[in-house]
């Protein structure tokens, strides 16, 4: 389907209320651009792939949306640029001078995948259903991950930082905890490593169909991992399902400030003996992260790195 695409400049002050505006006139859907810094909230919510802040807030933000063909284009642009001439009487929303172009589908749901390709973690192969593995690769662990437009694709120094330390403590015994599973890619690794059960919580509802869909692709059953969407820093109902002193391993693939109020909690979920892996951490981030594990009674047995990056694994004491 070709749609008809709308781009506007307005002050990052001004943008929620513009956004209020459109919406109000028929758009059903509005794409953000700005440097606006990430609130706590925000950071809370990025499980996967972190990257690191990026520049100042520059007051200038750019709203997109998108009409199909059988849109009312007339009416929904009329009653726009009315409601925004209303705004602008009373406070500076910028320029607000719409531009128009056409583009497809295609453009936002698939154009990313030209992006990702398959890729090594040591001996780990990561690859997406729109690659074929090559005939050398045969032998390898491969382990195949469309993390679709909603999550990380494995890529990111983080999740390889997170796989290689569950290669040093996977059995096959192991019950593993997946905070912020996303497409569920460390929680795959570790079952293709051989652990018994993986369970994932996250905040985004599409990680239970990317989940599902990956298990199916990696040959895994449906039954070896369950997914609980909520947030188990602070909602009991989903600390009450996942279970306490369940899991021998607890990986966390977050921000440094989400791992800090994360950590004790995870303490509970975790059977003595029990490992936790952390990673999204930056370097300047990185005695936060062990004095939280450490603060939780927890024992740091190893920081590694990659980059700009860090991995914090700690265990949890036999007593």
């Amino acid at each position: 389907m070709r749609w008809r695409k709308y781009r506007l400049q307005t002050t990052t002050q001004a943008e929620d209320l513009v956004i209020m505006t459109l919406t109000e006139a028929g758009v059903e859907g509005v794409e953000i651009e700005d440097k606006v810094p990430l609130t706590e909230e925000d950071k809370k919510q990025m499980f996967v792939d972190i990257m690191p802040d990026g520049p100042a807030d520059d007051g200038i933000a750019w709203l997109s949306f998108y009409l199909d063909e059988d849109a009312d284009e007339e009416g929904i642009l009329a009653r726009a640029a009315e409601g925004l001439e209303d705004l602008r009487s009373f406070m500076d929303i910028g320029p607000c001078q719409v531009e128009k172009s056409y583009t497809e589908d295609k453009d936002w749901v698939n154009n990313w995948k030209e992006f990702f390709h398959q890729f090594y973690v040591d001996d780990i192969l990561i690859t997406p259903s729109w690659e074929e593995v090559k005939p050398e690769d045969a032998g390898r662990m491969i382990i195949h991950i469309d993390p679709g437009t909603a999550f990380g694709t494995g890529l990111h120094e983080t999740t390889q930082l997170c796989i290689r330390q569950l290669k040093k403590y996977i059995t096959p015994s192991t019950r593993l905890l997946d905070v912020g599973t996303g497409s569920g890619i460390l929680s795959i690794a570790a079952l293709k490593l051989g652990a018994v059960h993986a369970a994932g919580t996250d905040l985004d509802p599409s990680a239970i169909t990317a989940v599902s869909e990956n298990l199916e692709a990696n040959g895994l059953p449906q039954s070896s991992m369950d997914v609980y969407l909520g947030n188990i820093i602070d909602d009991p109902e989903i600390q009450e399902k996942a279970g306490f002193e369940a899991y021998d391993v607890v990986v966390a693939n977050i921000l440094a400030e989400v791992l800090v109020p994360l950590t004790p909690e995870v303490v509970r979920h975790l059977k003595p003996g029990g490992v936790y892996i952390t990673s999204g951490i930056l370097e300047e981030k990185e005695q936060v992260v062990t004095d939280a594990c450490r603060k939780a009674g927890l024992e740091v047995v190893e920081v590694t790195h990659q980059n700009d990056w860090v991995s914090v694994t700690a265990v949890k004491p036999v007593r």
